[in-house]
C-alpha cells in the first residue's frame, strides 16, 4: 500500500463500548498525513442500533466509511475493525488496533484477557443501574494508568457531549465482547497492521502483544509504558508518535 500516491486516503476512527466519537476530540485532524473520519458504533452516539451480530456491526460501519481507508479501532471498536478488514479486505488498506484483542474473555488457551464473570457483572449492572455501570466501566479503563484521574475526567466529559448510548446496543456490545473470537481468522488479514497496548491495561493485558506476534507474524506491536486502556488520552504523545510512524513507514 502507498499512501503517498493517495494522500487523501482517510483514517477511520472507531470508539469503544459505551463511548462515542467525542473520545477522538483530542486528536489532530490528520495523523501521518491522513485526514481522520470518526464513525460511531451502532446504537452509540447518534447512530441507530444494528442487529446483535459482529458482522452486522461491521457492515453498518462499512456503510458509513469511505470506499478505501485505514481503520483504527479502540477496544470494542478494534474488534469491529478486525471484522471489517475480514469482510472487505480491499476497502481496509491498513489496520490499527488500540488496546484491542481478537478475544476479550479468558479461555484455557487464552489467559491474558478479562474473566467472563467481569462481563457478567456489567450485564447485570445494565439492568440494575445503567449509568452507574458505565461509570464503573470508565473507572476500570483507567485503572493503573499514570494519569488515571485526568483520563477518567476526560472520558466522563466526552460522554456528555453526545447522546447517551442505546441500552440495547450496550447489552449487545457486551455480548460481542463476551462471545466473539477472531483469533483463527486474524492470519487472513493481509493489510499492514499495528497493535498498541497499555502496560497497565486491566481489560486487555499487554501480554496479548506476544500472542498477536505469533498469530500475525507480519504485524507490528508496541506496548505504551504507564498507559492503561485509553492511551490516546492518557499518553497522547506516545500514541500519536506510534500511529504516525506506522502510517509513514509501513503505509507510506
Amino acid at each position: 500500500m502507498s499512501t503517498g500516491s493517495n494522500p487523501s486516503l482517510p483514517l477511520v476512527l472507531l470508539h469503544g463500548w459505551g463511548m462515542n466519537a467525542a473520545v477522538w476530540d483530542g486528536l489532530p485532524p490528520q495523523l501521518g498525513g491522513l485526514p481522520t473520519q470518526t464513525i460511531e458504533l451502532p446504537g452509540h452516539g447518534a447512530r441507530a442500533p444494528a442487529r446483535a451480530d459482529l458482522w452486522a456491526w461491521a457492515d453498518a460501519c462499512l456503510e458509513a466509511a469511505p470506499e478505501e481507508a485505514v481503520w483504527l479501532g479502540w477496544s470494542l471498536g478494534g474488534l469491529v475493525a478486525q471484522a471489517a478488514a475480514l469482510r472487505a479486505p480491499k476497502r481496509v488498506r491498513g489496520l490499527i488496533q488500540l488496546t484491542a484483542t481478537p478475544r476479550f474473555v479468558q479461555a484455557a488457551d487464552w489467559r491474558p484477557a478479562m474473566a467472563e464473570e467481569t462481563l457478567g457483572q456489567f450485564h447485570q449492572g445494565l439492568l440494575d443501574d445503567p449509568s452507574g455501570t458505565l461509570s464503573r466501566f470508565l473507572a476500570l479503563q483507567v485503572r493503573g494508568s499514570d494519569a488515571a484521574r485526568e483520563t477518567l475526567r476526560t472520558l466522563r466529559q466526552e460522554l456528555t457531549t453526545r447522546p447517551e448510548p442505546d441500552p440495547r446496543a450496550l447489552a449487545d456490545g457486551l455480548d460481542l465482547l463476551r462471545d466473539e473470537d477472531l483469533r483463527g481468522q486474524l492470519p487472513d488479514i493481509a493489510c499492514p497492521a499495528l497493535w498498541l497496548f497499555g502496560s497497565h491495561d486491566a481489560l486487555v493485558p499487554a501480554a496479548v502483544a506476544e500472542r498477536i506476534e505469533l498469530i500475525m507474524p507480519g504485524a507490528r506491536t508496541q506496548v505504551i509504558a504507564g498507559a492503561a486502556h485509553a492511551p490516546h488520552i492518557s499518553h497522547r504523545s506516545e500514541t500519536l508518535t506510534a500511529i504516525e510512524g506506522f502510517v509513514v513507514e509501513a503505509l507510506g
